[in-house]
């Protein structure tokens, strides 16, 4: 079973939350970090901005990703939400069961 960590970045807080809570509801992660303030630093519409945002660090499966990708652009406010996947190479074998059961 191939295990997950998908990162996204919201507008506020407040949508971070919105989406894990509806993530997690819906079993498509087992677990969401919010770390509520990061600058980011990116290129979009032919200039250089800057803003300040939330992160999200979800746990799952990676069968799990197409339909977690869709229902975080559905409820996401950016016209091009970064939704990104990154292997879990290894873990604790509790936590990954863990995360199998729940997802």
């Amino acid at each position: 079973m191939e295990f997950i960590l998908v990162l996204v970045t919201t507008a506020s807080e407040e949508e971070a939350e919105k989406i894990a809570q509806e993530i997690v509801k819906t079993h498509l992660a087992a677990c969401v970090n919010i770390v509520p303030r990061i600058k980011s630093i990116y290129f979009w519409k032919g200039e250089v901005c800057k803003d300040a945002e939330s992160l999200l660090i979800i746990k799952t499966r990676g069968e799990k990703f197409d339909t977690l990708k869709e229902k975080i652009i559905q409820l996401h406010s950016y016209e091009v939400p970064e939704v990104i996947a990154i292997p879990i190479v290894k873990g604790s074998k509790a936590y990954l069961d863990w995360l199998a059961q729940v997802t």
